[in-house]
């Protein structure tokens, strides 16, 4: 049947890698849906959730080449609401990525499936006159009823509450509903309960004021305070006054480790629980999460990147926690940047957005330089605590002890013996970085990548951490026979058993990727430092963001001299970062902390400033060289990526595209391989693109990206482009 001539078209987005919507007609004999609506299509010999991203009158091609969609599985009710689909539109321009992993990448899992729906909203169930009623006559013989009926009287209860008072509580409430004793309603959203807080000091307060006053306007606030200074307090009595006034907030962290101590801290304080998100959920907690916020339930969402893009029609604030943080640019597929999106966000809402940090990002420390974001400092440690000694040791002068100094494993045992904890930070699991032949000069390179292996000695395995790819240990080297073998470099499996021989019966905990896999297992590690005992603790990054343990006083940094000589002009940023987020562990309670820093550099010129000076003088330096070099956030920046199994076919690609590059006022470099050129048995190069206007880069970015798309060897080769990159 032929569609008629003035029927809509429907614009859907599907999940594939291809840079265009795709145009269908509605279901036949049903009205058109919304923009926003997810559909059931059919595309090639697959069958493909897809969401209405326009209601289109005409489409470029003949209508009777138009197939029909299957299905709308959630009937005329939209997944994705007006606001966020101008917000993914704006992220699909910018970022030059495919629609349809830009728009499913705001849906959870289950809604990305042709058979997954929209849960209903949910009820919660209250007794009625007529149940109360009944209540006041005798039992009789409905006892089981009666108790659940009773339980209902004390107040509105939801069916995870019922079926703590009875395993048969549906059964027994069906009785109930058909007796009219008890009726259903909407779940109210959580009431807030504030609990009193800490007073706050005058810069604390400071800050709760600027921003409190721009609730209702669109402001970006960064939140610059010392670790230890409090931050979390100005969140909490700015989000009392956005929850009071019936609005929704949204916290953005870094790490899922970082969300148990917040909800717990957050559930004391605000009187309820927060909803979390992130991607060590199950698919249904995700889609529980999301329809929560859906609905208006969520009252503050708590969650990792993702967690940007839920649908939340009362939001009135969004708060970002460790604002500079790598994680939060997203490094594969759809590659944003949640710190800019959530700028974008909030612009569009008209509603303020916090960035905090003890260590801004050049481009955030930028913006509040040149006036663009409000700036507030918090320099004082909210616990009245002194910010922690630093005491630097130059290694060349040191006798080494599995990483360790002679220095710094006295300092350790004075703590410990102080009934005190230490921490030991070293930014690399594993027993050893390479293992090596001592006579023939072997070593195990990892086959797929252009990186060693790292020896992981308790479970005896050679394990590339760029690709996972792993091997047996040697007996004997596999080029000479030697029994010659032996580890070189130091990984935090080393350093526990260095420390764990040094200092016998006293508990040491390690935390990294290999140690924390299991569910709930930081947390544990977590809770158990918290009581206070001594104890070591050794790990890695994971350690360094937000944590409060009040009891460790020390903390040694084994090395971070790798930054200094990086080719990545990003490293000595993120290096002054690290060493002051692990710093901000010790002496965070009335106890005085002390950070020892081992380097072969002790008198680098940004060491010392960032030691003498403080991190934003650091930064100021570091600001100035990039103005000088030209380079962000004094540039603006886009990567062509390609990789490929074939060097040749990933090297005539971008050949190909840096001869279609059009002219204007960005500049084209390349090509040129990634850092690490082979990983996963690929080649990766790029092509960079770099212009002082960010008009001028999408412009041309908008011109030559369809020029690439149809270049001969564009199928033959993986690319995509990173616009505002954060790693090469």
């Amino acid at each position: 049947m032929q569609a008629p001539p003035s029927e809509p078209v429907l614009r859907v987005a599907l999940p594939v890698p291809l840079r265009q919507c795709f145009d269908y007609l509605p279901l036949e004999g049903a009205a058109a849906p919304a923009a926003g609506t997810r559909v059931v299509v059919t595309f090639g010999h697959r069958s493909l959730a897809g969401v209405v991203v326009e209601v289109a009158a005409g489409s470029d091609l003949p209508r009777e080449k138009l197939a029909r969609v299957t299905s709308y599985p959630d009937g005329e009710l939209p997944a994705l609401t007006s606001e966020l689909l101008d917000l993914l539109g704006w992220c699909w321009r910018y970022y030059k990525h495919a629609p349809g992993e830009v728009f499913f990448n705001a849906l959870p899992p289950l809604l990305r499936k042709p058979g997954g729906l929209i849960p209903p909203l949910p009820v919660q169930y209250r007794i009625t006159a007529a149940g109360q009623e009944r209540l006041a006559q005798p039992v009789g013989r409905v006892h089981a009823q009666m108790r659940l009926l009773k339980h209902i009287n004390r107040g509105p209860a939801t069916g995870p509450q019922l079926r703590a008072v009875s395993t048969s509580w549906k059964k027994l409430l069906d009785k109930l509903l058909e007796q009219q004793w008890v009726c259903t309603e909407p779940p109210a959203p959580a009431a807030l309960c504030p609990a009193a807080g800490p007073e706050l000091l005058a810069e604390q307060q400071h800050a709760v004021d600027e921003i409190a006053a721009s609730l209702g306007d669109f402001r970006c606030h960064l939140l610059d305070g010392i670790t230890g200074s409090g931050k979390t307090e100005v969140y909490l009595k700015v989000l009392e006054q956005v929850l009071a006034r019936g609005g929704q907030a949204l916290l953005l962290v870094p790490e899922i480790g970082l969300t148990p101590q917040l909800v717990s801290r957050f559930t004391r304080r605000l009187g309820f629980e927060p909803v979390v998100t992130h991607s060590g959920l199950s698919e249904g907690q995700r889609l529980q999460a999301w329809a929560m916020a859906r609905n208006g339930l969520a009252r503050l969402v708590i969650g990792t990147r993702s967690a940007l893009f839920l649908p939340l029609s009362e939001l009135r604030l969004i708060i970002l926690d460790e604002e500079h943080d790598a994680s939060f640019k997203q490094q594969d597929g759809f590659r944003y940047s949640s710190r800019d999106v959530a700028v974008k966000r909030a612009a569009n809402l008209g509603i303020p957005v916090v960035l905090g940090t003890a260590t801004p990002s050049l481009e955030t420390f930028n913006n509040a330089h040149a006036g663009r974001y409000a700036w507030h400092r918090l320099r004082k440690r909210a616990t009245g605590a002194a910010e922690p000694r630093w005491r630097v040791l130059d290694l060349i002068q040191q006798t080494m002890h599995g990483g360790i100094s002679t220095t710094a494993m006295d300092a350790i045992g004075k703590t410990l013996a102080a009934g005190e904890q230490a921490l030991v930070f070293l930014n690399r699991r594993g027993y050893a970085p390479v293992i090596l032949c001592h006579e023939c000069g072997w070593h195990a390179a990892c086959p797929h990548c252009d990186a060693n292996m790292t020896w992981h000695r308790v479970s005896r395995r050679l394990l590339c951490h760029h690709c996972d790819c792993t091997a047996p240990v040697p007996i004997m080297c596999p080029a000479c026979d030697a029994d010659a073998l032996q580890g070189a470099g130091e990984g935090t499996e080393q350093l526990e058993k260095t420390l764990a021989e040094r200092f016998p019966g006293v508990p040491l905990l390690r935390f990294d990727r290999d140690t924390v896999r299991k569910k709930g297992e930081f947390h544990r590690l977590s809770e158990q430092v918290k009581e206070g005992e001594p104890c070591l603790l050794v790990g890695t990054q994971m350690l360094a963001k937000g944590h409060h343990f009040p009891k460790v006083t020390l903390v040694v940094i084994v090395n971070l001299d790798q930054a200094i000589f990086s080719a990545d002009f990003r490293a000595l940023e993120r290096m002054g970062q690290l060493m002051l987020q692990v710093a901000g562990r010790a002496g965070r309670d009335q106890l005085p902390g002390e950070v020892i820093l081992q380097t072969h550099y002790p008198r680098h010129e940004s060491i010392t400033t960032l030691l003498e000076s403080g991190y934003e003088a650091f930064a100021a330096a570091i600001r100035k060289e990039r103005q000088t070099t030209a380079l962000p956030p004094f540039a603006y920046q886009a990567l062509l990526r390609c990789d490929a199994l074939d060097k040749d076919d990933v090297r005539g690609f971008l050949h190909q595209a840096k001869r279609c590059f059009p002219a204007g006022g960005a500049a084209l470099y390349g090509p040129f391989p990634a850092m690490m050129e082979r990983r996963g048995g690929r080649t990766r190069w790029y092509l960079l693109v770099q212009s002082s206007e960010r008009s001028d880069l999408h412009r041309q970015l908008d011109e030559w990206v369809p020029r690439v798309q149809g270049l001969p060897l564009a199928r033959k080769v993986r690319w995509v482009v990173d616009v505002d990159p954060q790693d090469y």
